[in-house]
């Protein structure tokens, strides 16, 4: 009896390793860093750098509708024909 329980714990052992080599190895308490003040310098100027790349930026004042060329500006917006036919033929 003693043989089959060696057997068995072999049997899982062998079965564990590659179960456990699975999991992933994630930290749930990282070390808080602290910045050196050369880094937090450096911080500083990407950051000042970052917001005068947006002030380049144009604002973007047209219109985004595709169509505005094509349909006039006061053309009225209708439903559809077929929309009122079928109405009035339920209505008969």
């Amino acid at each position: 009896m003693g043989a089959r329980a060696w057997r068995a714990a072999a049997m899982l052992l062998l079965l564990a390793g590659p179960a456990q080599a699975q999991t992933p190895n994630v930290n749930l308490i990282p070390e808080l860093k602290s910045k050196t003040p050369e880094e937090i310098e450096q911080d500083k100027i990407t950051e000042k750098a970052y917001k005068e790349s947006l002030r380049k930026i144009p604002d973007a004042k047209v219109s985004s509708d595709p169509w505005g060329d094509v349909r006039s500006a006061d053309a009225p917006r209708t439903a559809p024909a077929k929309a009122k036919s079928r109405s009035s033929h339920s209505a008969n």
